[in-house]
């Protein structure tokens, strides 16, 4: 086991850095315990680790377990968003300025490693939530490694990008992702070395979006995680648009109506969206949600 302490400049809010890396309440890689601490596993480039973060005095507490941990420590500071550049940054909307007020340890942090974003934001696509979870669980418990050290029963780390491309097509099945999802996945896979390779938020952009069933908010979601990227929005969500709309002006609108209320915040309008998340307003519900289909009986 490694450990490492850190003293943020300033205030952070480790909950709310690490959650978008949480894929359901199931996730086999994230975890956090009765102690309050937060345990992920990881691939790092030196190979799988465990990590456990929790605070104490003001600190992190960062220890780590695996052929990763070394790698997994000396990240941690930008996985918790000590590299979030929020210069330039200037609340517009009252509403949002009031969420900056409530959650001043807001920071937006990245991993470093695509495919453990790129793979659950494909499962994402054009499903709800929890279908894409369950896949997750699945997958990983099928072919993930168990985690390192004494995390969590139940823990997995990701599949190396060789095992994503030999999965056969009914174990995809069993998992409940069809074969469009499937086949991104393992071609992305194919890719995988030049993808964790990409310098800067740009050029891994016009990497993803070269692939077939990669789109724009595929890429976005994989940015926001991978580099922290604080101006990828996630066009074409299904329920961004409208939130966004209601809360910066109390009506609904479309992916061309939410960028044009995000202009004003160029350069980080992921973040303010983040903080229209944190907002908690929400239009009125109106019509059936999306059903939660099993592909798996299709």
């Amino acid at each position: 086991m490694r450990e490492r302490r850190w003293a943020p400049e300033g205030p952070l809010d480790v909950g709310l850095a690490l959650q978008p890396h949480r894929r359901g309440g199931g996730d086999p890689a994230w975890r956090r315990t009765a102690d309050g601490a937060v345990w992920r596993t990881s691939r790092a480039p030196t190979g799988p680790c465990t990590l456990r973060v929790s605070v104490a005095g003001g600190e992190v507490l960062g220890q780590a377990w695996g052929p990763g941990a070394e790698w997994a420590l000396e990240t941690l500071p930008a996985l918790l968003g000590a590299e979030d550049d929020r210069s330039g940054f200037s609340v517009r909307h009252e509403v949002l300025a009031d969420v900056v007020r409530r959650h001043p340890g807001l920071r937006i942090g990245r991993t470093g490693r695509v495919m453990e974003a790129l793979v659950p934001a494909v499962l994402e696509q054009k499903v709800v939530g929890q279908e894409a979870w369950r896949a997750w669980r699945w997958l990983l418990h099928r072919y993930g490694e168990p985690a390192p050290g004494p995390a969590p029963e139940g823990m997995r780390v990701i599949p190396e990008p060789a095992v994503w491309r030999q999965i056969p097509s009914w174990h995809w099945h069993r998992a409940g992702a069809e074969a469009v999802r499937a086949r991104t996945i393992a071609t992305a896979a194919w890719h995988a070395a030049k993808l964790e390779a990409a310098g800067t938020t740009q050029e891994l952009d016009r990497l993803l979006r070269a692939l077939p069933g990669v789109g724009v908010w595929t890429s976005a979601e994989v940015r926001q995680r991978a580099f922290g990227d604080p101006d990828a929005v996630s066009v074409g969500d299904f329920h961004l648009a409208k939130l966004v709309g209601y809360a910066l002006t109390g009506e609904k609108t479309d992916d061309p109506g939410m960028l044009r209320l995000l202009e004003p915040y160029e350069g980080h309008r992921h973040r303010a969206t983040v903080l229209v998340w944190l907002s908690g307003l929400r239009p009125p519900a109106r019509g059936p949600r999306m059903p939660v289909r099993d592909f798996r009986a299709f």
